[in-house]
């Protein structure tokens, strides 16, 4: 009865720590398409030195996932203690680090509300200057999502003119102007008339409702498959322990 218990234990572990392999696989594929080939990404990841770091952790993530279901499942199958306790103590790491993560999210979840945004903008936001990464990655999420500042173009007006661009009559930057492709390279509708101000040649929305609305069904996605993968991480221990303590 012992040793059917200890079977039962050892393919469910292996079964756990292939879906854990075949999880860092995907990451790990994705990460290195993004990385050498952002084809559809280049103004929000290949421009933005912020986000492009973001593509070597996804890609970092999911080596250190390919490589824990690879030592789980043969660790499971050789039945190898030295294996299981260095797979138990890897996920043990993981798991305090995603769950203190997860805490420190809650705790400062005030950092995301509209008015934190709004403020940051006007304080740092360097209008057409792609060589600041801040300006630069605002400008980008303009484009790509249509939008204008966190509320407005109102947001704008704190923001000091460029001096060596007269034709800026008014706060409304050029990433606000309307474009006939939302990219880099679209050709803006009419700038001059974007520029001076006129309403039906600029996005109006702010990029705070226009973001919120684009994920907030992704947002619980993301919550359920964040549960779901400290879900596993759990049984996962628990199934290596037991594991671990049944081999003689």
């Amino acid at each position: 009865m012992e040793g059917d218990c200890l079977s039962c234990m050892k393919y469910l572990m292996f079964l756990f720590n292939f879906f854990i392999f075949l999880g860092g696989a995907c990451l790990l594929g994705v990460g290195i398409w993004v990385i050498v080939d952002p084809t559809g990404f280049r103004e929000i990841v290949a421009a933005n030195p912020l986000l492009f770091t973001g593509a070597y952790i996804m890609l970092a993530m999911g080596a250190m996932l390919f490589l824990l279901g690879f030592l789980g499942c043969c660790g499971a199958i050789r039945e190898n203690k030295c294996l299981l306790l260095f797979f138990f103590m890897f996920i043990l790491l993981i798991f305090l680090a995603e769950l203190s993560a997860a805490i420190l999210a809650f705790i400062f979840r005030e950092n995301l509300t509209r008015e934190f945004f709004t403020k940051e903008l006007k304080k740092h936001y360097v209008r057409n200057n792609d060589t600041d990464v801040f300006s630069s990655t605002w400008n980008s999420v303009m484009i790509t999502f249509a939008c204008c500042g966190v509320n407005g173009p109102e947001d704008f007006d704190a923001v000091p003119l460029l001096p060596h661009l007269p034709l800026e009559e008014t706060t409304t930057p050029e990433a606000c102007c309307q474009r006939k492709l939302q990219s880099r390279e679209g050709m803006i509708v009419n700038r001059q008339a974007c520029l001076l101000g006129i309403e039906r040649f600029q996005n109006r929305q702010g990029c705070y409702t226009v973001i919120l609305n684009s994920f907030e069904t992704y947002v619980y996605l993301a919550g359920a498959l964040a549960i779901g993968v400290l879900a596993i991480e759990l049984f996962a221990m628990i199934f290596a322990m037991c594991l671990f303590r049944g081999i003689q």
